[in-house]
């Protein structure tokens, strides 16, 4: 028994050692011919992780706004509170020409209205004595005109004297300034055909920025009924300190940001030079670049000035509501072709709602600045996502 038991003990392990031996050498043939199936694990991302793909429709439904960086000098960026107005020009203010009772109200708040069209006629008494002065004084230019035909009948015949003749001549001159003078009254009152009427007359082309006439009501002369402006024709009037005001030059760029964060283009068109007496500020007046359907007149806008004056040009600066965190970098979201894509910056300095960059951006290059915060959460979505 002993000598059996030894013999299987023997066997037992002999079996244990090819085993491991084959187990050993099954591990160096697959690790030596098959170094595809090593590593099956790794499979490369569908997408980069520092990319948003976005359509120009989701990019405008986000109100995603694209501008390029810009160069200049931090230092140079001037913020001022700044007030949309209609151009001089573009606006008018619509008075009864005669004290009198609102009769009719052709146009209302909103409406279009072109260069010369009646808003509303107001029955006037004066408007009636204008008109009778106008035809008295026709008539006395038509008796005048016989009677200086019949002087020079007279005259030619040798009957009247020259006189008489020289005297119809001056009756017929003053008659016809009198028709000029009370025609140009009856025109200035936009006396109406009807001749008890004043037709309130809009100078300018636009819309009806505000009405206060009502059908009924008794006005007085002067009295302000109507407010016309062309909202295509504006100009943005920012007040910045005096010391500022005097680095400002005709032509600098001004971005507007109106408040729900849309961002327009201007020059400046005008500083004034004068600084009111009571707000101690100085008047810059600036132009906008395709404000249409955007800005209205009355507007309160944030107006960043970039004065030339004195200031380097060889800095890229950026909003500074473009430049987001992502993780411990810095970024800016650069538009391509499918959408954005984050590249890594180096801010040097921060200062107006501006952010000089050091390094990592090109001027020129188209990024994303109002709701650029947008992109930054779908990516850390994605992020997550993948974890």
């Amino acid at each position: 028994m002993t000598d059996r038991h030894r013999l299987y003990a023997g066997a037992a392990i002999g079996l244990v050692a090819a085993a491991t031996l084959g187990f050993g050498a099954a591990r160096l043939t697959q690790s030596s011919t098959s170094p595809s199936v090593a590593k099956p694990v790794e499979a490369s991302p569908l997408a980069p992780l520092d990319s948003v793909a976005m359509t120009p429709q989701a990019i405008a439904t986000s109100q995603i706004t694209i501008a390029p960086a810009d160069t200049g000098d931090i230092a140079a960026a001037i913020l001022a509170s700044a007030t949309i107005e209609a151009m001089p020009d573009a606006e008018a203010v619509l008075t009864a020409r005669a004290p009198g009772t609102v009769m009719r109200i052709l146009s209302h708040i909103g409406d279009p209205v072109r260069a010369g069209q009646t808003l509303a006629l107001v029955e006037s008494r004066d408007a009636s004595q204008i008109t009778a002065d106008r035809e008295a004084a026709s008539a006395r230019v038509t008796l005048a005109a016989r009677q200086l035909a019949r002087e020079r009948t007279l005259l030619d015949q040798g009957v009247s004297a020259r006189a008489d003749f020289e005297s119809a001549q001056a009756s017929l001159a003053v008659a016809r300034a009198d028709a000029r003078r009370a025609s140009a009254a009856a025109g200035a009152a936009r006396v109406s055909g009807d001749g008890r009427s004043v037709a309130v007359v809009s100078p300018v082309a636009g819309r009806v920025t505000r009405a206060s006439a009502h059908p009924g009501q008794f006005v007085a002369a002067e009295t302000e009924l109507f407010r016309v402006a062309d909202p295509r024709r504006l100009q943005i009037v920012a007040s910045v300190p005096p010391a500022d005001a005097a680095r400002i030059r005709a032509g600098d760029r001004v971005t507007l940001t109106t408040s729900d964060g849309r961002t327009i283009e201007g020059r400046v068109r005008a500083s004034t030079g004068v600084v009111d007496p009571q707000s101690r500020a100085a008047t810059i007046v600036v132009t906008p670049i395709a404000a249409a359907g955007i800005l209205s007149p009355g507007q309160i806008v944030q107006a960043r000035i970039f004065a030339t004056a004195g200031a380097a040009r060889n800095g890229i600066v950026v909003p500074q509501e473009a430049v987001q965190i992502l993780g411990q970098q810095s970024v800016v979201f650069v538009r391509t072709a499918t959408g954005f894509k984050a590249r890594p910056v180096r801010i040097d300095s921060r200062s107006g709602g501006m952010a000089a960059i050091a390094g990592g951006l090109a001027a020129g290059t188209p990024i994303a600045t109002v709701n650029a915060f947008l992109l930054k959460a779908e990516l850390e979505k994605n992020a997550g996502g993948e974890e």
